[in-house]
């Protein structure tokens, strides 16, 4: 019999209790993660014949190259090879007493969005490795299949998650509550670093000390407040100190950006800045346009910002918003603005105004030139989920510069981004001072 990783033994206890539901296992590398999901599936398989169980990854190309090979490995040094077979064409392990596990492709497709394809499958339990590469939808969408034999053998609904540290919705669902102590009953998350696996090579514990920060931070140290994901464009450092903005002076004109609640969102977010610094931030529920413009001028008077000032969210609702109040719209698709070089116009290099104004803006904030008086924990950590998803898009590809859709972070962080959006909106300013209107970009 293989012996466990401490660790590993704690997450099995857990995966075989009758309180637990869902259990994050990992938080760094080299802590035998794929491999306490293939030894579950393992044991769940023989003990209960005729069961189904989903074994799963964002790419299916990815499963079959990492974990299922984990599983081939164990299987012969366990001798149970004899004991299944692989039918690859079906995508799937069979095993003698009439088990099976399935294997399964978990990334979001647009042709899928409500990952419709699992509606009619019916498992006994899931493994899905590097969770935090799937949507949070998949991971729910997956539990809602678990109820296949659980009668018949008196089992519990039992999910299985591995991950490296990820500021994601594996953050937010698991570690965050664990590590604040009010993670509910029905999750466990148990976090496994390379020093708890004495079978590790000291060579590579070395070469995980020689990665750059981000990732040294987080696959040998278990830190999730890191993230290396090339594509992020304001670190860790520079969300933290984005709301100490104490080095920076809260000067010159004043502007107030508003993005107006439209479907899916339930606020409207109003920001002040004074110069580069956001002095103040207020929000009200959705509402009508009256309450949203009587709440914009308030702030005007309040603050001194004039009309030319004030710029809201016209696509949607906003439009109306910018309509009655007389101020300026921001079109969020729209052409980006070309602005003045040397005495020319440049061909700005962005897919959008969005695109534009959040990539500058994440500069400023990236070269702790902007930030944001904020006391409120609860603002600040969704303001914090949201800087952290500031990211390219398809960074490996040439063309024009464009973030990660609304929808992909909504998908990241588990709920709509709503604060983001009256950041970005203040860079506008910046480039309306010199920039020229109707260019073509092509």
């Amino acid at each position: 019999m293989m012996k466990l990783l401490v660790k590993q033994e704690h997450a099995i206890w857990f995966l075989k209790d009758n309180v637990t539901e869902e259990v994050l296992y990992g938080g760094a590398a080299g802590g035998g993660k794929s491999a306490l999901g293939c030894l579950w599936l393992m044991e769940m398989c023989q003990k209960y014949p005729g069961t189904r169980w989903l074994m799963g990854r964002s790419k299916l190309k990815n499963l079959k190259e990492t974990t299922l090979n984990t599983f081939f490995e164990l299987a012969t040094q366990l001798k149970l090879s004899r004991q299944f077979s692989y039918r690859a064409q079906e995508h799937s392990i069979r095993w003698n007493n009439g088990s099976e596990i399935l294997l399964k492709d978990l990334f979001h497709y647009p042709s899928d969005p409500n990952f419709e394809s699992l509606g009619s499958l019916e498992i006994t339990g899931a493994f899905i490795d590097e969770c935090s590469q799937v949507a949070y939808h998949a991971w729910q969408m997956v539990k809602s299949r678990i109820r296949y034999k659980l009668a018949e053998y008196k089992l519990m609904p039992k999910m299985l998650g591995s991950c490296n540290p990820a500021k994601n919705w594996a953050y937010k669902e698991f570690y965050k509550p664990w590590r604040e102590g009010i993670l509910p009953g029905y999750r466990r998350f148990v976090q496994s670093l390379p020093a708890d696996n004495p079978h590790l090579h000291p060579t590579y514990l070395q070469s995980l000390l020689r990665l750059d920060k981000n990732s040294r931070e987080r696959l040998y140290y278990g830190n999730w407040e890191y993230d290396d994901d090339p594509a992020t464009l304001i670190e860790h450092d520079a969300i933290a100190d984005y709301f100490n903005p104490q080095h920076i002076k809260a000067e010159g004109m004043k502007y107030l950006t508003i993005d107006v609640a439209r479907k899916g969102r339930d606020k409207t977010v109003f920001r002040v800045w004074h110069g580069w610094v956001c002095i103040y931030r207020d929000a009200i529920a959705k509402s009508g346009l009256d309450a949203v413009v009587a709440r914009a001028r308030a702030l005007q008077k309040r603050f001194g910002i004039s009309l030319s000032n004030t710029i809201a969210d016209e696509d949607g609702v906003g439009g109306g918003v910018v309509d009655f109040l007389k101020c300026k719209g921001f079109i969020n698709n729209s052409v980006p603005l070309q602005v003045r070089e040397g005495g020319v116009y440049v061909k700005p290099n962005f897919d959008s105004l969005k695109s534009q104004c959040s990539i500058k803006m994440a500069e400023m904030i990236a070269n702790r030139l902007a930030g944001e008086m904020c006391d409120d924990d609860a603002v600040q950590q969704c303001v914090t989920e949201e800087l952290e998803q500031v990211k390219l898009r398809d960074i490996d590809k040439e063309g024009r510069q464009g973030i990660l859709p609304k929808d992909r972070v909504k998908e990241l962080i588990g709920r709509s981004p709503d604060e983001w959006d009256s950041i970005m909106m203040r860079y506008w300013f910046a480039l309306r001072k010199d920039y020229r209107t109707r260019v073509r970009v092509g």
